[in-house]
């Protein structure tokens, strides 16, 4: 049973529900809120943000389904049908063969693509003093330990066995390793690598979704609470927003910005930067990213964007904001037919976080964001194997391109 299937049961039993002719009236589980929810044999809605955000059942209309199937007996007693007029989550088949042959096989196949990805780094020049380790087993190491979860002391024995294997011409010591982490000029090496590992996969995405989520930081933010006259603390975190395919769930681009920033200025240049390398047919994000500069942009590289309005908005602005805002008016089936794509972006960073954690444990700030690009580009490598065994691709990462940094 879903979890808001069973808080819709648990509210029809505590609140009391109204029916007001085709709409049933359902009171929100905290504070006095009414929401209003319509069933019929064909479609479901209810007027609470939770439906309107995922467009799927929320608890008030599992709740106003419960009442419909409850029975009242003479005696006072209750019959329910467990049977519920609720159109469930679809799910999808799961082909076990290729993927067990892509687990059982990963942390191989990840340390062969991210040699083959940080081949193309340029060496650095050196003149005098003692020769410093090359970008690429830097790059290698520092991505192959968050790909790890693990300390840097116990990451030790991986990055020994990578460099038996050729992985890697020299063995960083652990400190070297965060050392490499706190450098700026990292930051658009790892940007632009993530970039370079979403390639393979050019031939399949076309339809991509933009969104944002935070990773928590082992930093604490400290302040005084005048009202209750104490001091307060909570954990510090970043702000990662992102452009993913929505078949592959391949990111093609990121940037890491201000925890405070708004996510609307983030997805012009994400198109932008994904539209070199790949062909765009639609582009879908929350009420968040409804601008006219986004939707000019998706449109200048030949995408539709499907982007909800807030309530406040109309369609006097004209042009292809009002075009736009009359489709999502009047064309509503049509449009979610091609929103509901956004909650591939939700899924991409639900595999990033369960599988790499959802917490960064560096403590600078350049440290923090290059640790979180780190995680995107273990999370895109993942992603090419598992695509390696349910399409047979052969991913190339530098064929008829230059090397990252050279003319």
């Amino acid at each position: 049973m879903y979890s808001r299937e069973q808080r819709g049961i648990e509210l029809a039993k505590s609140r009391l529900l109204k029916k007001k002719g085709n709409m049933w009236l359902v009171p929100s589980q905290v504070g006095a809120t009414i929401y209003k929810v319509s069933i019929t044999a064909e479609t479901e809605s209810c007027t609470c943000p939770d439906y309107e955000t995922r467009q799927m059942p929320c608890k008030h209309i599992y709740a106003a389904a419960y009442v419909m199937m409850r029975e009242i007996n003479p005696d006072g007693t209750e019959t329910v049908t467990e049977t519920l007029t609720v159109t469930e989550r679809k799910t999808y088949p799961q082909n076990w063969p290729q993927y067990n042959a892509a687990q059982t096989s990963e942390q191989d196949k990840f340390q062969e693509l991210l040699r083959d990805l940080c081949s193309g780094l340029p060496a650095a020049e050196h003149k005098n003093g003692r020769p410093p380790v090359p970008l690429a087993d830097a790059v290698f190491s520092v991505t192959f330990k968050v790909y790890s979860t693990i300390s840097g002391r116990r990451f030790m024995s991986d990055l020994r066995e990578a460099h038996r294997r050729g992985y890697i011409d020299r063995v960083p010591h652990y400190n070297s390793i965060f050392n490499y982490l706190e450098k700026d000029s990292l930051t658009p090496i790892l940007r632009e690598l993530v970039q370079k590992s979403s390639l393979p996969l050019r031939a399949i995405e076309t339809d991509f979704a933009v969104d944002s989520s935070g990773f928590t930081t082992s930093r604490f933010i400290r302040w005084y609470d005048k009202k209750y006259g104490r001091v307060r603390e909570k954990h510090d975190w970043v702000k990662a927003h992102l452009i993913t395919g929505t078949k592959t769930n391949v990111v093609t681009d990121i940037q890491i910005a201000d925890k405070d920033a708004n996510d609307s200025p983030f997805m012009a240049p994400l198109v932008e930067t994904t539209a070199k390398n790949f062909k765009i047919n639609e582009v879908s994000g929350d009420k968040a990213y409804a601008s006219v500069k986004n939707f000019q942009t998706i449109a200048l590289y030949g995408g539709t964007p499907y982007v909800p309005f807030r309530i406040d908005h109309s369609g006097r602005k004209g042009g292809l904001w009002e075009k736009l805002f009359y489709f999502f008016m009047y064309e509503r089936d049509k449009f979610l037919e091609h929103y509901h794509k956004r909650s591939n972006a939700e899924s991409t960073f639900s595999m990033m976080k369960r599988k790499f954690g959802d917490s960064l444990r560096s403590r600078t700030d350049a440290a923090m964001v290059n640790e979180a690009l780190c995680k995107v580009l273990c999370h895109n490598l993942v992603v090419l194997i598992h695509e390696m065994h349910e399409l047979g691709i052969d991913p190339t990462f530098w064929a008829n391109a230059k090397a990252l940094g050279q003319d």
